[in-house]
């Protein structure tokens, strides 16, 4: 079988749990960087068995972050760049829809879609959420947050690329479902919200800096503090979360108070 010419960046630390299913899905891809934060379990030994090209990275503090240094310094051999999480999940129509687009295209990059499980449970409802993470090497790259000592995530979590010219649409859609316990998803998103709160305040500092329409609803509100109800009552009611049952509820609660974490977190930092 004729690989193809797509170098897939999965970005990892801890993940023998996902990353099995993530790499088996990878094999019609001609190159599959992972790309490892000196993971203390499998991980490693799982990449290695699966063929999987590795390179370590550890973070200075200071810019770049886990993807933007792998655009830097590892030898990527294709055009076109796809970056994946451990718990991101390729289908065979995905990837032959890229395959297709991606070699006869005027996009320098594509956004894609992805379908939620949440509680081992697939959502049909609720907020859907989607990234653009297939991109030319040559023509995109992670937007700069100047976060020197304060971040303490080392990968482009909440960081959007920056695409030159056109961006296309891949309808296919990745799976998103975490092996992991829900106290990971717990600590990860509290770990989010510290982040976003610090955010928040940069973004005031920052002159002439231009907010996409999503950007500004969500300040907005969160300057209101309105964000977390606003947020349940659109994913659960609005969006027919309810529909999703007992996942879907609790998903809506856990996300709105994850933007609750962020809201409390922006007022103990104003306060100091």
């Amino acid at each position: 079988m004729n690989k193809i010419p797509i170098t897939v960046v999965v970005s990892v630390k801890n993940e023998e749990l996902n990353l099995p299913s993530c790499l088996e899905k990878l094999v019609r891809f001609d190159q599959i960087i992972v790309v490892d934060s000196q993971s203390t379990d499998k991980t490693i030994a799982i990449a290695n068995d699966m063929g999987a090209e590795i390179l370590q990275f550890q973070w200075n503090g200071k810019f770049p972050k886990k993807r933007n240094w792998t655009l830097q310094n590892a030898d990527i051999k294709h055009e076109w760049v796809l970056f994946l999480d451990a718990d991101e999940f390729v289908s065979e129509a995905f990837v032959s829809e890229i395959a297709t687009k991606t070699a006869n295209t005027n996009c320098n990059g594509f956004t894609l879609q992805f379908e939620n499980y949440f509680m081992e449970k697939k959502l049909r409802y609720g907020y859907g959420f989607h990234k653009n993470a297939l991109f030319k090497k040559t023509k995109g790259a992670y937007e700069k947050v100047k976060e020197d000592l304060w971040s303490h995530l080392d990968m482009e979590i909440h960081e959007h690329p920056i695409i030159k010219g056109e961006i296309g649409l891949i309808k296919s859609k990745i799976t998103h479902k975490d092996f992991k316990s829900l106290e990971h998803y717990i600590q990860k998103h509290n770990a989010y919200s510290s982040w976003e709160a610090q955010r928040y305040f940069q973004i005031k500092q920052e002159e002439n800096r231009v907010l996409s329409l999503n950007q500004k609803i969500k300040y907005g509100l969160m300057a209101t503090g309105l964000l977390p109800m606003v947020y349940f009552i659109g994913a659960y009611l609005v969006k027919l979360g309810f529909l999703d049952g007992r996942a879907g509820f609790y998903l809506a609660r856990f996300k709105a108070h994850y933007f609750f974490q962020i809201q409390t977190k922006i007022k103990e930092i104003s306060n100091k």
